[in-house]
């Protein structure tokens, strides 16, 4: 990958001011470069941009840009502990978070103001989501239960159980009558949300499912036929695939309906989080900060593999024609196709970034400093 600029000051401080020392390290692949902003310094190319919040710095030395954004706002009460994890709403209006202080709030996107507390899972609750109405939550705890709802009165309708282990990651088929559900115990699931019942283990992994994501797959690629008849509870499973993200360092594919395995990708560390950029490719996060890009339709060989640092890979969400990774190093950053500069979403220092969402131009993080920082994209 090309050399990586970062930040090493109070970036708030620097943005603000029209003159001043910002120190700034380039890394190429291999080693540190060394530093640059003070007295003989290397020369560096600067444009701020005070409305975004943002500075763009390029190298010519090494032909790399990045453009270091600080947040927009910063919502530093809802959670009193580190935040695990966060989503917003297709509407954009709401937020919901988990955290290791023990709860999962659902607040408003616009200011951080808390509007409900969901209370019920035993222990902690790791992972949160929107249904596509942006009215119903759906919940995964160390608890080993799933469970569904309501974000307008905190109601739990529906608990799932069947999981035997603590449950890591979920998914939404289409419009949310089928959920989807990982676990420690090595299991990827699939439930009617109607009927409250488990409609079968999709996967049996043998080693613990960090991360899944659903798509629909391309045309060309052989799924495979089910065993039997899908119940007609399926709704949506024709033509999906399930990437499941596995700490045993392999990233498998498997036919949603057929329950037959597609692919299986052997990684260089386990994996902790896996997502689409399309029909065709996929993009996956290990713990040792690599990120594969994959082609479904042959595996055998990555497309690329970026590598920012050794830090883990914690999230990766597709935004429009790229996609935004964070690591547990504090960097969270979006490239994207029609951009020749990476951006840099600042402020989250070495505290790990866990999870980010989006809603048009405006990017959420969450972090263990239990801060959810929202930044504002105006060039996208």
């Amino acid at each position: 990958m090309a050399a990586t600029l970062r930040i090493q000051s109070d970036w708030n401080q620097a943005l603000g001011r029209d003159e001043g020392e910002a120190w700034l390290s380039c890394r190429s692949p291999g080693e540190w470069c060394g530093a640059w902003g003070g007295p003989g310094g290397r020369r560096l190319r600067a444009s701020r941009s005070p409305v975004e919040k943002s500075i763009l710095i390029s190298c010519p030395h090494e032909n790399v840009s990045t453009k270091f954004l600080a947040p927009y706002t910063t919502f530093c009460r809802i959670h009193q502990k580190s935040i695990t994890c966060l989503d917003i709403s297709s509407g954009g209006g709401l937020g919901v978070s988990t955290s290791t202080d023990g709860t999962m709030k659902i607040w408003q996107a616009a200011n951080g103001e808390i509007r409900r507390l969901l209370e019920g899972h035993v222990y902690d609750v790791s992972c949160c989501r929107f249904f596509p109405s942006g009215l119903v939550v759906l919940s995964g705890g160390m608890d080993a239960q799933l469970k569904i709802w309501s974000a307008e009165d905190a109601s739990c309708v529906v608990t799932f159980k069947g999981h035997k282990g603590g449950i890591l990651d979920t998914a939404i088929v289409d419009r949310g009558r089928n959920v989807l559900s990982c676990s420690r115990d090595g299991t990827a699931c699939l439930w009617d949300c109607g009927k409250s019942a488990c409609l079968g283990v999709i996967a049996d992994c043998g080693s613990p499912v960090n991360g899944i994501a659903v798509g629909t797959a391309d045309n060309s690629l052989n799924l495979g036929t089910p065993e039997k008849a899908p119940s007609e509870r399926e709704i949506g499973t024709e033509g999906k695939i399930l990437l499941l993200a596995r700490e045993d360092k392999k990233l498998q594919g498997v036919g949603l309906q057929s329950r037959q395995p597609v692919f299986l990708f052997v990684g260089s560390d386990a994996f902790n989080c896996c997502t689409f950029l399309s029909s065709t490719y996929i993009l996956a996060g290990t713990q040792d900060g690599n990120i594969y890009q994959l082609d479904v339709r042959n595996t055998n060989t990555p497309i690329q593999v970026i590598h920012r640092s050794g830090a883990p890979v914690l999230s990766l969400l597709t935004y429009r024609d790229g996609f935004i990774a964070s690591q547990g190093d504090g960097t969270c950053f979006i490239v994207q196709q029609d951009l020749d500069y990476v951006i840099d979403l600042t402020e989250a220092d070495c505290d790990p970034v866990y999870k980010v969402a989006s809603w048009e131009k405006q990017i959420y993080t969450c972090c263990r400093d239990g801060i959810v920082r929202r930044y504002q994209l105006s060039d996208l």
